[in-house]
């Protein structure tokens, strides 16, 4: 009996002792880590398993180590401002600050903080303080044209944005924002168009696009108003249209459009339309929406597109579904930009099948061509002069089923110019 209590005894004294032993290990083992070691695992945790707990503990843990590593104290302040937690952040901040810390990284963190909090002065602030140390830093730069662009101050925004596109003509976020820019800054845009297209089997007589239209800007968005005239089948039309583009908010924007015209065959007697457009991370942006035409019955047709911004190029792929009571017609283009300089100098590529409703040919969706095999290819280039003057030109080749199993070709030349101011 007493050696049986001896033994209980001793296993709880072995059992505590490998419990002891269980719980120090890994204690031990993280003291024993080096800062780096740490630094690495805090931000393994931070990126890859999305636990910001963790990685704070651990970026604490090698600062209790190294407390003057400043990458790992910017990397801390960053890991509070993702947990939204902006108290602990400013303090971690204010703490290099005092310590007059000049990396570039730690003013892009401190001035981001305070910018998507709203408090605008301060992250300007932050970011020329940056510059001062950093005068070519194209991440310092494309912070402070967002701070004045959120705070609506487009002049400021568009000077800090063109230094960076100085520097670097191929940044395709500055570019995007530029483009914003000159859209709130140029209240006023006035564009005539001409297009051009010819049959080789399909009609006897080319047809004659010519587009006359007025762009102002508003705070909510820009509103467009045009003035189509045109020479289809020997015979001519007019078209008026109206669109606008909403700015939901700097995610979201919106795409709403109606035409009418009373030469109906040359143009549909009603158009309308709507897309919802989202600014989406790493440079994607998507869209959804539909769009109407009306020539003796209804014509739907649902869109949705997919694009992404990659170094000097844009790439975007858009479908057009409508519903048929047999069968449902699709149509796919694919586009490609390569951009030279600003966001409106760029060459264009484009190749699809099917045909969209914002094609010159249209008007051949009432007898349901649209219905058979249509293939295209066209390129074109986009260029601008002292920054308000916009020039375009571009050319389509259509390979068209007009008849079941008959074939044409069709040849599209399209010629631009807009004056903003």
């Amino acid at each position: 009996m007493k050696t049986s209590k001896k033994t209980g005894r001793s296993m709880k004294k072995t059992f505590c002792l490998f419990l002891i032993l269980w719980i120090s290990v890994p204690i031990y083992g993280q003291e024993n880590r080096s800062s780096d070691e740490l630094f690495v695992e805090a931000r393994h945790a931070a990126f890859q398993e999305k636990n910001y707990p963790k990685s704070i503990d651990l970026a604490k843990s090698a600062l209790q180590k190294s407390p003057d590593y400043t990458d790992i104290s910017i990397f801390l302040g960053r890991l509070y401002t993702w947990s939204d937690n902006p108290a602990a952040a400013r303090e971690v901040f204010e703490g290099l600050d005092q310590r007059n810390v000049e990396d570039v990284d730690f003013f892009i963190a401190y001035a981001s903080l305070e910018y998507w909090n709203d408090h605008y002065e301060k992250s300007i602030a932050l970011v020329d303080k940056g510059l001062g140390f950093h005068p070519d830093s194209e991440d310092l730069l494309l912070l402070k044209a967002k701070v004045y662009n959120s705070n609506n101050k487009f002049a400021e925004s568009e000077q800090a944005v063109l230094k960076l596109l100085e520097l670097n003509p191929k940044n395709t976020e500055a570019r995007s924002l530029y483009a914003r820019i000159k859209e709130l800054t140029s209240k006023n845009a006035l564009g005539i168009s001409y297009d051009f297209s010819h049959f080789d089997k399909q009609f006897d007589d080319n047809w004659h696009i010519l587009s006359l239209s007025y762009k102002r800007t508003t705070p909510i968005g820009s509103v467009i108003l045009k003035a189509n005239y045109a020479n289809k089948f020997a015979e001519n039309g007019m078209q008026f249209e109206m669109e606008a583009y909403p700015r939901l908010s700097k995610t979201f924007y919106m795409y709403v459009g109606a035409g009418y015209s009373g030469a109906v065959g040359i143009f549909p007697k009603f158009r309308t339309g709507a897309s919802l457009y989202a600014n989406l991370p790493k440079s994607f942006e998507g869209e959804i929406g539909f769009r109407q035409l009306y020539f003796s019955n209804s014509i739907w047709m649902y869109t949705a597109s997919i694009g992404k911004y990659y170094k000097n190029f844009w790439f975007n792929l858009r479908t057009y579904i409508t519903p048929g009571n047999e069968n449902i017609s699709q149509s796919y283009t694919g586009t490609v930009r390569y951009y030279t300089k600003g966001a409106n100098d760029y060459f264009s590529f484009q190749l699809g099948t099917g045909i969209s409703p914002e094609e010159s040919i249209n008007s051949l969706l009432q007898n349901e061509t649209y219905k058979l095999k249509t293939y295209k290819i066209g390129a074109g280039y986009s260029f601008s002069i002292n920054k308000m003057n916009f020039f375009s030109i571009s050319a389509t080749y259509f390979n068209q089923e007009y008849r079941p199993y008959t074939k044409g070709s069709q040849i599209d030349l399209s010629l631009g110019y807009t004056r903003a101011f």
